[in-house]
């Protein structure tokens, strides 16, 4: 491959090395240059660009991607067509990710244009979600790379894969003392029952029992316990010792204890063991929290019929400081829907900046401000607008009536925006292909405004995330691909996704549609001179 300076005569069937933008004229990054191209750049005064030129042998960058993403995808999987030099693998189903880790590593050190890079190995995954991407970093590699890395893989089972989640059935052993409180188990079985759910998982029974070792027995022994795939047990207090009520009682039920403690924290005081040839996870404490801990590391595995061995168990150290670690939660979702776009309107705010009114409701020429931006963006061709209320929900949503949106409430919008983008996210169709996400506070935007952002989505050719600019700033609204919206979820405070943007800047495509795209009015002063009126009776 030839990459440097090409005259502008000489350019047809290059491969543009950086985006061009002239007059009304935009060609983007990686564009292959048509004869029209070059005569319209002609015509625009440019005279040389930078760009490749792909010698006899070389595989252009999108074939690269799509061999190896083939070449390492094993069950369970679903390559997206490439782009960019990039090709995306997603779970088809529900499951744990596993990953040869020793075969990525040796893929990655082949060429530096060659790069593989996935999710942690047996990571939990909702179907729909992205598993891994191989991205090829220069236009093109050679034949000779590609071939080397095939010969790699041809030898082996694929690298990567999903072992899907089984329908499980689950028994639940809770034992009690004096001091423990009914209401502290039915939090406990309710955490455990979310757990199961996201796997297709289910209980069979929930048995409650005294924190002593001939009654644990006892129970671990009941009939329906033997139906079951999976017991947990819950212990009134921790299992300190391999000799503790538990594990004793465990052994005196006919089971053995196979394991206890494990490298990670929280989930220190895991217990794993066996009775009857199914799996006993007796549970630290932290299992009573949603929030991600050790416990669902052996959980997962086993509810997709892994096997799990102490030595696995101990080898789960690296990686295991879970302390700071949020849980996350990923919708159950394509990564592309065929549906429409729909909008998500954040008018959850409280307006502080403003010294007491709502700046939602004030009028601007008569209408309330959130009235105005959503019947600007319902006109723009969205499928549906979904408002998120939060301050002041009662006097928002009379505001609304009549518009057509639906409107959802975020009890938690004091926490900051990426509350309100999630309560919007998990409101939409499971069918939409994309979210057009709008302050409500925006009074420049128009309907044609938003009619070019809905025009530029084009998520297979690139752009999968349109933003709005004002003279070349980025601004807002934002228009994510749908494969996007569960790292959205995980976003928090009030920076909105501006990380997740940070992290894709070959899918952004910007959109100019003047000053409305940096135009909120945060403050009195503003707000008038952008036009509005407090309307004190109202409150806004």
């Amino acid at each position: 491959m030839k990459f440097g300076s090409i005259a502008i005569v000489e350019a047809e069937g290059a491969i543009l090395a950086h985006k061009i933008r002239v007059g009304d004229l935009s060609l983007k990054k990686g564009a292959r240059l048509s004869a029209e191209d070059v005569a319209r750049l002609e015509a625009a005064g440019v005279s040389d660009i930078v760009a490749a030129r792909l010698d006899a042998g070389d595989i252009h960058e999108d074939q690269a991607a799509e061999r190896i993403a083939r070449a390492i995808s094993g069950g369970h999987l679903r390559i997206e067509a490439p782009f960019t030099g990039r090709c995306n693998l997603h779970a088809e189903v529900s499951g744990v990710f596993r990953v040869g880790k020793d075969l990525i590593n040796a893929l990655n050190r082949i060429d530096p244009g060659l790069t593989v890079a996935t999710l942690a190995p047996f990571e939990a995954v909702e179907a729909g979600r992205m598993v891994a991407t191989v991205k090829i970093i220069p236009f093109a590699l050679s034949e000779e790379v590609l071939a080397t890395a095939e010969r790699l893989l041809e030898s082996h089972e694929p690298p990567l894969s999903v072992a899907a989640f089984r329908p499980c059935r689950v028994s639940l052993v809770a034992t009690c003392l004096p001091s423990t409180q009914a209401k502290m188990l039915d939090k406990t079985r309710r955490v455990l029952e979310a757990r199961l759910e996201k796997a297709g998982a289910s209980f069979t029974d929930e048995t409650r029992v005294a924190h002593a070792t001939q009654a644990l027995a006892e129970a671990l022994r009941e009939p329906a316990s033997e139906g079951a795939d999976i017991i947990v047990v819950f212990g009134a207090s921790a299992i300190t010792d391999q000799n503790d009520i538990i594990p004793a009682a465990l052994r005196m039920a006919g089971g053995r204890v196979l394991h206890f403690g494990m490298p990670v924290d929280p989930g220190n005081l895991l217990l794993m063991g066996e009775l009857g040839g199914r799996p006993v996870i007796g549970a630290p404490g932290c299992a009573r929290s949603p929030k991600e801990n050790g416990f669902d590391f052996v959980l997962n595995r086993f509810l997709a019929g892994l096997e799990v061995k102490p030595e696995d168990i101990m080898g789960m150290g690296v990686g295991g400081l879970l302390s700071e670690i949020v849980s996350r939660p990923q919708p159950r979702q394509p990564s592309e829907g065929q549906g429409g776009v729909a909008a998500i309107v954040l008018a959850a705010g409280r307006s502080r900046r403003m010294g007491g009114p709502n700046k939602l409701l004030a009028r601007f020429d008569g209408v309330p401000l959130v009235r105005r931006t959503v019947e600007t963006v319902a006109a723009s061709g969205v499928s549906e607008v979904v408002v998120v209320t939060g301050h002041m929900r009662e006097a928002v949503e009379e505001a609304l009536q009549g518009s057509g949106a639906r409107p959802v409430h975020n009890p938690d919008f004091a926490e900051g925006l990426a509350s309100s983008l999630r309560v919007g996210l998990r409101a939409l169709p499971e069918d939409v292909s994309g979210a057009l996400i709008v302050l409500a506070d925006m009074p420049g935007l128009t309907r044609e405004a938003l009619g070019q952002m809905l025009a530029a989505f084009e998520p297979e050719a690139g752009r999968s995330i349109v933003l709005a600019t004002a003279s070349g700033k980025r601004g807002n609204p934002v228009l994510w691909a749908r494969r996007y919206f569960g790292e959205l979820l995980q976003v928090s405070g009030d920076t909105g996704g501006r990380h997740v943007i940070g992290l894709y800047p070959d899918d952004v495509f910007e959109v100019e549609i003047g000053a409305a795209a940096r135009l909120d009015v945060d403050t009195p002063e503003a707000l008038q001179a952008a036009g509005g009126v407090i309307d004190p009776a109202r409150g806004g």
